[in-house]
């Protein structure tokens, strides 16, 4: 069975002034941050998850303040609906003043991942890629950016869909690009954890700037954008 991976991107301007959408966990928990980035940043992320779910769940829904967004035991996200487990699958990340939330159906293990694409240096690379990594990014003259930027966000995904986010060293997973022709339209690339073998399927584009990636534990299709 092949599954099916929406994702959406809303910014920070999409973001209501108001805080009616949140829950009233979410309230308290919005209450004791002190830095403004930090503040801009969880509001988007939890905005564009609601939107997401919403939007999957039942479009056209309003009612975001029924859905709250809890950090699990492991630091993961997860979507409760009335105070109960919702069943969706879903993974958030943000860059710059957009973000990016990828949803499924449960049962599957998903990461997504939004990078603005800007040069990283070699130590970069060195500290945080294993060879076979660094050799894709020198393959593809001219791109170098936007293979460092890919194989990175594609990391930070499979890393989200393991649970374990950057806790875990980035060198335990290696990335493979498939060829591509058309970078701005959905590409594949595979991720295998090192220890145990395990396999992930991964998709990537890079659009207005940004490189999108998502990973899941199943094959799925081509993501499908959520209409909002």
């Amino acid at each position: 069975m092949t599954h099916q991976l929406c994702w959406l991107t809303q910014t920070l301007t999409d973001v209501p002034q108001n805080h009616d959408w949140l829950s009233e966990g979410e309230r308290a928990i919005l209450a004791g941050m002190r830095f403004p980035k930090r503040r801009n940043d969880w509001l988007l992320g939890r905005w564009t998850a609601k939107r997401a779910i919403c939007a999957r769940q039942s479009p056209g829904s309003s009612a975001f303040s029924s859905i709250e967004i809890r950090a699990a035991a492991d630091g993961a996200p997860e979507a409760y609906l009335n105070g109960k487990p919702a069943e969706v699958s879903f993974s958030i990340s943000h860059s710059k003043d957009q973000g990016f939330c990828a949803v499924s159906p449960p049962g599957l293990l998903i990461g997504c991942d939004l990078e603005f694409v800007e040069d990283r240096k070699d130590p970069f690379v060195e500290d945080y890629f294993i060879p076979e990594e660094i050799a894709f990014c020198r393959s593809v003259p001219g791109k170098e950016a936007l293979a460092d930027n890919l194989i990175w966000s594609a990391k930070e995904s499979m890393l989200k869909a393991l649970r374990q986010g950057l806790s875990r060293d980035t060198r335990s997973v290696h990335i493979r690009p498939d060829p591509w022709e058309e970078e701005t339209s959905w590409n594949t690339w595979t991720g295998q954890c090192i220890e145990t073998s395990r396999i992930f399927h991964g998709w990537w584009r890079f659009l207005d700037g940004y490189v999108y990636t998502l990973a899941s534990d199943q094959r799925t299709h081509s993501p499908e954008q959520l209409l909002v």
